[in-house]
């Protein structure tokens, strides 16, 4: 009977932490792969990149992913108009982008075309959610 708890517990803890690490399914998906993968997919789908660009302690950037990220109708917007892009920017990919992506806060938002060129910006938390962020990315989806 303990083996067959044991088993169990374990089985479960596995079970918990491969769920935990998924993306959400009705909110933003977000692109895996390199930046330079992204722009490429964006430039030849016609779309815009969505890059969010946080930091680990950023308590607003936090805010973002957990609560207005995952909404459904964030993701419905964000997925079909937009390839989107999460990046640490105090990673090794985020500072290189850094360099080229500065930024005065965070969290920032960028609209950049395939080509790289910034076409939008948003800093911090929107002011009415969800709709906030909708309306504000509403400006630049095709």
């Amino acid at each position: 009977m303990k083996h067959t708890l044991k088993l169990f517990g374990l089985l479960l803890f596995v079970a918990l932490q491969a769920t935990a690490h998924d993306e959400p399914k009705e909110g933003i998906q977000f692109f895996k792969g390199t930046f330079r993968q992204a722009l490429a997919k964006a430039k030849a789908e016609n779309k815009l990149v969505f890059l969010d660009a946080y930091t680990t302690w950023c308590g607003p950037c936090r805010m973002l992913q957990t609560k207005i990220f995952p909404q459904k109708e964030v993701g419905a917007y964000f997925n079909e108009k937009f390839i989107n892009v999460k990046m640490d920017w105090e990673s090794d990919e985020g500072l290189k982008l850094a360099e080229k992506y500065p930024v005065e806060g965070y969290p920032t938002m960028l609209f950049i075309d395939g080509s790289g060129r910034v076409v939008g910006k948003m800093m911090g938390l929107p002011r009415s959610g969800a709709e906030g962020l909708i309306a504000e990315a509403k400006r630049y989806g095709k």
